[in-house]
């Protein structure tokens, strides 16, 4: 049995993730590692990536309990400048490794996005590519921003019942980032909290 690494943002868990999650456990150990952004070891949340890890780890739990592994080794460390430009950067060679801490040689890593799969094939991380969904979290998240601006929308069917449960629970989140800008950068294909880039 081979180990299935799963980069992703996980912001929040959808169905279309939960589907991805289940495929792949069906043949093979499945690692999710929801993606940080930490400045001086503390994680910088936008409007693109309002919940914490530790709020998508509940929700992975709350699905899949431990039929799954989370770990938090997709971690970047301001100032994320330094992980550029890929393959030249030590800094992104050693993100490389500590994904692979503690990850048996057999593997491979998990992706819908070809862009991203040509940056993990170029790190020599046994990308397979599947078929991008149609749901997409950002959908979801416009449509939870849309309901916390008090308009009707209809995200909850978007996602499991139980990530719609912790959502609920953690809805401050969603109306604080609601009215707010989205500070995050797009660099090589990939989205940056704009905080953190820069400066340490």
């Amino acid at each position: 049995m081979a180990t299935a690494i799963y980069l992703a943002h996980l912001n929040p868990l959808t169905n279309a993730h939960v589907d991805i999650i289940k495929e792949l456990e069906k043949t093979d150990e499945v690692v999710i590692m929801p993606v940080r952004f930490l400045v001086q070891e503390k994680e910088i949340n936008s409007k693109s990536f309002p919940f914490s890890f530790e709020v998508r780890k509940k929700m992975i739990e709350s699905v899949f309990g431990d039929s799954v592994k989370i770990s938090s080794n997709y971690t970047f460390h301001a100032p994320f400048k330094k992980y550029f430009p890929p393959l030249i950067s030590p800094k992104s060679w050693s993100l490389r490794k500590e994904i692979l801490n503690g990850i048996q040689d057999d593997y491979y890593t998990y992706t819908g996005d070809k862009a991203e799969g040509l940056m993990l094939k170029l790190y020599r991380l046994k990308p397979k590519i599947g078929t991008r969904r149609e749901l997409s979290a950002s959908s979801v998240k416009n449509d939870m921003y849309t309901a916390a601006s008090g308009k009707e929308s209809n995200w909850e069917k978007d996602v499991p019942e139980q990530v719609s449960e912790i959502i609920k629970d953690n809805w401050d989140i969603v109306t604080n980032f609601a009215t707010s800008e989205d500070h995050t950068m797009r660099v090589a294909g990939m989205k940056f909290p704009k905080e953190g880039y820069n400066s340490k």
